[in-house]
């Protein structure tokens, strides 16, 4: 799949986003191109390998200089139930010569190699920004590999100058629309199969999820692409629904999807006993059974029930408390619903990365007081913290540093984080997280005066100026 100008343009122009919905009279689209020097929070390269290293069984080969691979493997902990393939980092590394005279022998080579040795059930091949500068021509030799080897070779042409993470995210999505999605049938099919699109089992949080659905009796039929294999994605194109959870990310994969198989798609989350119950109840209504309909309420009664006894101490100990909320997408509306289902008070979020559908349910959740951030560097975080007396902040891992100059304790709800939120047991995990933060001893010490700063007080009480006599006598 060749990268050129008019796909980028379609992509970002993406029809099923909101961000290019007209609003009022003006259509607001995410067509801004990256500014040289200013930070993106990822290039599309890191995009689309979020997007899909998460296949487990899969190999990932970067076509680029060992540092392409090396600062981004491994950036998010996504977890498998069985193949770890994925974990392991295979690159071209690229030296001088070969950016002076070609790699693709190279990468030709590397892609046999992979396949001698680990067998895996298809490898996605990244081109790099300097891959895609001196010309190389992936297409043909992934197609070239595949048929020696007889196994899928799907170019990703995801160079990081091409745009934004988000922009890598859909380019990984088209690839699987062009590769992967259609390509085999499932053994069977039953009216109750779905697909779950955007979810990255993000320390293992799609195991929180599946239970749930199982006793719903609900089969999701393919994962895109947490804990994914191969082959199930290569018939999702046989699921009765799409259950979008980031659908600022794939939404172009689910809306072709819908064009093409005719699965219709629903944006839901995972976060907060609110949200989790209304994904419960969309999916069986957009599944049409009255029965299914019935067993999600049982069911929603039956955890909620037990939930609200597993909750009752943390919400007596969180009840009240204010935190500031900065994270991206879907979870900045999300996690705003989990943490008011424990009594919390967020006074503020952002709303980087934000649809309008997104900004609309901020707006209802907060109501008129509440503050949100379009775009929030340490120091606005600051301000906003000391201005509304927060306690907390809840944020990415590079954004903890900044919780400690507030001398306020910090919860990590992005995806380097090592603890399940999602779901019904994912609530009372974030509950136990947020107590132990809030209650912790360290807080009570560190803001505390420095015991050299509690001695020169002290010793400038002390001191009766009084007793120095100034006078002209004594100075002469």
């Amino acid at each position: 799949m060749k990268i050129t100008q008019a796909k980028i343009n379609e992509l970002l122009s993406e029809p099923g986003c909101e961000h290019n919905q007209k609003i009022g009279e003006k259509k607001k689209a995410c067509s801004q191109q990256a500014q040289p020097g200013a930070a993106q929070g990822g290039c599309a390269f890191d995009g689309a390998m979020i997007a899909l290293v998460p296949i487990t069984d899969a190999a990932h080969l970067v076509h680029g200089p060992i540092a392409c691979a090396g600062n981004s493997w491994g950036s998010r902990g996504s977890l498998s139930s069985g193949p770890t393939l994925y974990k392991m980092g295979f690159t071209t590394d690229l030296s001088e010569n070969d950016v002076i005279f070609g790699a693709e022998k190279k990468l030709y080579k590397a892609i046999l190699d992979i396949h001698s040795r680990y067998n895996p059930a298809a490898i996605f091949v990244y081109s790099t920004c300097v891959t895609a500068l001196i010309g190389e021509d992936m297409d043909a030799v992934c197609q070239a590999a595949a048929k020696k080897i007889n196994i899928p070779i799907i170019p990703v042409n995801a160079a990081g100058f091409v745009g934004s993470k988000n922009l890598g995210n859909r380019i990984g999505g088209e690839a699987l629309l062009e590769y992967v999605v259609g390509t085999a049938e499932p053994e069977y099919t039953t009216p109750y199969d779905i697909n779950i699109i955007g979810e990255y089992n993000i320390a293992g949080e799609m195991w929180n999820i599946l239970p749930l659905l199982k006793k719903l009796g609900v089969r999701v039929l393919s994962k895109i692409t947490g804990d994914a294999r191969y082959q199930e994605i290569c018939y999702a194109h046989r699921a009765k629904l799409n259950v979008m959870i980031c659908s600022k990310a794939l939404i172009n994969m689910a809306r072709k999807m819908e064009e093409r198989y005719g699965v219709s798609y629903i944006e839901e989350s995972f976060y907060g006993v609110e949200d989790m119950n209304r994904c419960l109840r969309n999916i069986a209504a957009k599944l049409g059974d009255p029965k299914l309909q019935e067993r999600a309420e049982q069911l929603i009664a039956e955890e909620t029930a037990r939930l609200n006894v597993e909750l009752a101490p943390y919400r007596a100990r969180l009840k009240g408390r204010r935190v500031v909320i900065y994270t991206g997408g879907v979870k900045s509306w999300s996690i705003i619903s989990a943490a008011q289902d424990l009594g919390m008070d967020v006074v503020a979020t952002s709303t980087k990365k934000s649809t309008e559908e997104d900004k609309a349910r901020i707006k209802q959740l907060l109501g008129t007081d509440g503050i949100t951030l379009e775009k929030g560097n340490p120091q606005e975080i600051l301000r906003v913290i000391r201005d509304t007396n927060a306690e907390m902040l809840i944020a990415g891992g590079r954004n903890q540093y900044t919780a400690l100059k507030a001398r306020i304790p910090f919860l990590d709800i992005n995806q380097e984080r090592h603890h399940t939120y999602a779901g019904y047991s994912g609530m009372v995990e974030m509950a136990r997280e947020l107590d132990e933060a809030l209650h912790s001893p360290v807080w009570e010490q560190i803001r505390k005066p420095a015991p050299w700063d509690m001695e020169n007080e002290i010793l400038s009480d002390s001191i009766d100026f009084d007793v120095f006599d100034l006078s002209e006598e004594v100075l002469v």
